[in-house]
This record gives structure tokens, C-alpha cells and sequence, in this order.
């Protein structure tokens, strides 16, 4: 593939911002194994940024839309972890208020 047609893809980037550094890098290296050629994450400080191309849009949405599923399990994970977590019952409650 040439520069010209990498830089047609569509690509999304998805920035998460954690509590400190020690998190963004779990959550990174949670996510880590699903990327592909076409995903790319890093971590910077407590952000971690992770840039998706795909060659159709409804394959960047796919491709988004898994990922940021995967962020949400593993920062729950983290959270339940630290005891930040008190119950599902919780999250869910406070997750609609977000909406």
C-alpha cells in the first residue's frame, strides 16, 4: 500500500485518561494483544491513545466499537481491582447518569 492510500484510510483516534500512569498502562497492556496492523496503542503518562485505520468506514466503527469495549472491561477490571469498584449495580447506575 502506498503513502498516498494509507493516508485515505479512514482512521479514529480514542484517547482514555486514567488516575495515574500505572493504570493507563494496565489498560494498555489489557487491549494490547487485539491490535493488528491497523490498531496502535500507546501510553503516555496517565492517557492512553490508540489510533485505528481500516479501509471502510463500517470497518473503523467495527474496529472502534470493539475496542472501546475492550477499555471498559479492562478499566472495570482495574477498578474492581483497587477496590474502586463497590458493585456492578453501582456502575451501571452511575454510567446512565453519564448519558
Amino acid at each position: 500500500m502506498s503513502d498516498d492510500e494509507s493516508a485515505a484510510r479512514p482512521t479514529a483516534t480514542v484517547r482514555t485518561t486514567y488516575a495515574d500512569a500505572a493504570t493507563a498502562r494496565t489498560v494498555a497492556d489489557a487491549v494490547r494483544p487485539d491490535n493488528t496492523a491497523d490498531v496502535d496503542t500507546h501510553v503516555d503518562g496517565a492517557t492512553v491513545r490508540t489510533v485505528v485505520r481500516r479501509a471502510t468506514p463500517g470497518g473503523l466503527a467495527s474496529t472502534v466499537d470493539d475496542y472501546v469495549v475492550g477499555v471498559d472491561v479492562a478499566a472495570t477490571v482495574v477498578d474492581a481491582a483497587d477496590g474502586e469498584t463497590n458493585s456492578a449495580a453501582d456502575d451501571t447506575q452511575t454510567r446512565q447518569h453519564d448519558t
